[in-house]
């Protein structure tokens, strides 16, 4: 239920925290101090061209340029290409959505910033659990050539514009809504059974190429997976082995340690933690990652979300439902009202999908590795 909720969260342009590394951005926000640094750099080159302009508004070549750069870079930290005949629309995308942020923001007042800021913050702190530890996400950071204070600029700016949007088109969810929607979709809240394994991966792949390593380079890193095989069943601490050997970026700070249900994991690994006892390590599964040993820490049976623990995302989710049918209507209220016009011929001739498509944001999962 909540991953299905998170995804509807912020319907426009904002930065994905990096988990596989997704590209964290500047700000097109023009009260913004990082989309400030950020647009200097591509300016300086193109004399800051402008693409569009309205009452208050004004998206330049060096935002946009920029905002491209970051939107491609987060494709390819996902391991995703796009298609050259599919770039246009992406660009025409890009522009549309740099507008709407900057609409957003000049409705925002100062209880919308400061509730963006706390949001921002909350959601931040969020990602970074999920992550496991400030390691893993300051890694994550330096990947990405970002720091914190982008990335945190950038989610506030959304999150802000996001409380102009609950604010100006008046959206509240009771918890008697929440509770209607549990109740009409109880399917939706049904928790399957789940283990808490935790494993150690020793990779066959480069993870700078993900090309396959020589068998030499293979039977070396089974070979050592034998010896911590060893060790893990001899009784040494087995989240202290996946912190100091394990591959798998996504789990190691936390000791190797992942809770899932069926279908999340490549089927080795699934099958493989779903027959264990509770303590009982495994033997070596090899999956196309390349070898783990897995511990299971304990079986979940399933069961129902209690509705109280519920509350709180089917708010959220209702609340982004309400937001996305109305946001069209809005925003082009917004453009006509701001007289925006877009001065860029080729960009300006690329049809426009309606509603707007948004761009990848929010909460991201949070699985590598073992996936």
């Amino acid at each position: 239920m909540k991953s299905n909720i998170q995804s509807l969260v912020l319907l426009f342009v904002a930065t994905a925290l990096p988990v596989w590394g997704a590209a964290p951005g500047q700000s097109a926000s023009t009260n913004s101090a990082a989309n400030s640094k950020s647009t200097t750099k591509t300016a300086d080159l193109f004399g800051g061209k402008v693409l569009a302009k309205g009452k208050g508004l004004e998206i330049t070549r060096g935002q946009f340029d920029d905002e491209v750069i970051r939107v491609k870079a987060q494709a390819s930290a996902h391991n995703q290409t796009i298609p050259p005949e599919q770039m246009a629309k992406l660009e025409r995308q890009v522009l549309e959505q740099l507008i709407q942020v900057q609409l957003l923001q000049a409705k925002a007042t100062e209880a919308d910033k400061a509730a963006g800021k706390t949001l921002a913050e909350k959601r931040f702190e969020e990602a970074k659990v999920r992550l496991g530890s400030e390691e893993a996400l300051n890694r994550q950071l330096t990947l990405m050539g970002a720091t914190r204070e982008e990335v945190l600029a950038k989610w506030i700016e959304s999150a802000t514009a996001e409380a102009v949007l609950k604010r100006e088109l008046k959206v509240s969810v009771t918890d008697a809504d929440a509770k209607k929607f549990y109740d009409e979709n109880p399917t939706r809240f049904e928790q399957p059974e789940m283990v808490r394994a935790s494993h150690i991966l020793l990779m066959t792949t480069d993870p700078k190429t993900n090309s396959e390593l020589s068998e030499d380079q293979k039977t070396a890193k089974h070979k050592q997976m034998e010896g911590l095989l060893k060790r893990a069943r001899a009784g040494e601490d087995f989240g202290k082995l996946a912190k100091e050997f394990s591959e798998d970026p996504g789990s190691k700070d936390k000791g190797g340690e992942y809770k899932f249900p069926r279908g999340q994991m490549v089927p080795e690994f699934e099958a493989a933690a779903f027959s264990l006892s509770t303590n009982q390590v495994s033997d070596i599964v090899t999956t196309k990652y390349g070898y783990h040993i897995i511990k299971l820490s304990e079986k979940i049976p399933a069961k129902k979300v209690e509705f109280d623990k519920a509350l709180p995302d089917i708010k959220e989710g209702l609340t982004q439902q309400e937001l996305q049918k109305q946001f069209p209507d809005y925003v082009a209220k917004l453009k006509s009202e701001a007289n925006v016009e877009i001065l860029d011929e080729k960009l300006k001739a690329v049809e426009l999908p309606q509603p707007p498509a948004a761009m990848p944001a929010g909460h991201p999962p949070v699985k590598s590795g073992a996936k």
